[in-house]
């Protein structure tokens, strides 16, 4: 019997992921070992070079307002004027998985984070994320060579088809993998023993320690 799955899908530059990341963290101290833990990227949008509409860089700063109030999650607000957003995840997600292959998936969503809702610096740009790179130990030279290969384009398509293929209405998501089941969990942004509750009771209990 294989060993059940718990997908996290989110996006590096998904506000709503970082309004959720201490409570995420909580979690993976309190599951069972028998669960294996596979994140995806989901792709929250797609390259661009053009500039983020006004009204999208209204939405967003008022999404960036609302977590706060709601998750008690720091924002640097500088970005909106020290910036020209671009409506562009690819590049952040593709930095993702290629940390992933030096086992600093962690280190670079951290990173990518850090940059840009505290350090009010554009994810979006490749500069950034070089320096994301750099500041968890990866050489500027392999991250690019990384970045810039046919592979990592074809393993980033397919993760965001993974992703999409997944029962879930938006970032961040969860879902279990189960005996060939997949169900999605509802998120509680505020207690993670609510949904270890929910996972660990849609299980084998030869699953739960």
């Amino acid at each position: 019997m294989s060993m059940p799955t718990l997908y996290y899908v989110h996006d590096p530059m998904c506000s709503w992921c970082w309004g959720f990341q201490p409570t995420w963290n909580r979690l993976l101290q309190l599951l069972p070992s028998s669960i294996t833990v596979k994140r995806l990227v989901g792709g929250l949008a797609p390259d661009s070079y053009e500039p983020m509409p006004e009204e999208m860089r209204h939405y967003l700063q008022q999404t960036w307002r609302r977590i706060e109030t709601e998750l008690d999650r720091p924002f640097n607000h500088d970005f909106w004027r020290n910036n020209i957003p671009r409506r562009s995840t690819y590049p952040a997600c593709r930095a993702v998985i290629a940390a992933r292959a030096h086992d600093l998936e962690t280190e670079m969503i951290e990173a990518i984070q850090q940059a840009y809702y505290l350090d009010a610096r554009n994810p979006s740009d490749l500069q950034v994320l070089k320096s994301c790179a750099s500041q968890i130990g990866i050489s500027e030279k392999v991250f690019v060579e990384a970045m810039d290969s046919a592979e990592l384009e074809y393993q980033l398509q397919t993760e965001i088809a993974q992703a999409r293929s997944m029962p879930i209405n938006g970032f961040p998501s969860l879902v279990i993998e189960s005996e060939g089941q997949r169900l999605a969990l509802p998120l509680d942004y505020h207690n993670e023993a609510v949904m270890l509750s929910v996972i660990t009771s849609k299980l084998d209990p030869k699953f739960i320690e």
